[in-house]
């Protein structure tokens, strides 16, 4: 290569040209975690089962609002169902279980029952705000009254129940609770009766 500048524009040059070559030839850093990244939300249970055998309230709630899984344990999202409700309605358990909290709980009032036969720890359903009539520690099947519908502490725009489900520290989607039965309600269709007189 012919430099027809002096020398030291010459040298320049050069090292100008290494030093582009070298950046653009070195591979890019690999993103990695570090200490201060938020840690991964504890993953949904895989296996929950399905012990449920009445809704909260009513007999197919509208879901206002549904399950939405935060990104990172402090993150944004919808830790439970909301299911609208009047005020006054009763509040039914979903599964057989023990009350494990019946109380208030900044205000608004919430009863958390414990589900039998559904593992170590065992999953906790919870709803609110809610005014119990059943108290800490009753045992109740599924489908028993444990309190009613409470008028204000709803963040709902109009009354509703907050359902909530966990298994320890994870929330997980208490629609996965119930069967596809009571999940999905369709048409009803009435089938031809064999062998009976019609009447007269």
């Amino acid at each position: 290569m012919r430099c027809a500048r002096t020398a030291r524009t010459c040298g320049r040059l050069v090292l100008l040209l290494l030093l582009t070559a070298t950046v653009l030839l070195t591979p890019a850093p690999r993103l990695t975690k570090t200490a201060t990244s938020a840690p991964a939300p504890p993953a949904p249970d895989p296996a929950l089962p399905t012990v449920g055998r009445a809704w909260p309230v009513g007999v197919r709630p509208p879901i206002l609002r549904g399950w939405e899984p935060p990104a990172t344990p402090y993150g944004r999202g919808h830790r439970g169902v909301d299911l609208a409700a009047p005020a006054g309605a009763p509040v039914r358990a979903v599964a057989a279980g023990r009350v494990s909290f019946a109380g208030r709980v900044a205000g608004k009032g919430v009863v958390s029952v414990e589900l039998t036969g559904t593992g170590d720890p065992p999953l906790r359903a919870t709803y609110e705000p809610v005014r119990a009539s059943a108290k800490k520690g009753d045992e109740v099947e599924a489908g028993e009254v444990v309190g009613t519908v409470e008028a204000s502490g709803s963040h709902c725009t109009g009354t509703c129940v907050h359902w909530g489900l966990r298994r320890g520290e994870a929330y997980l989607d208490p629609l996965s609770l119930l069967p596809p039965w009571l999940l999905h309600r369709g048409p009803s269709r009435l089938l031809p009766v064999l062998g009976v007189p019609l009447p007269s």
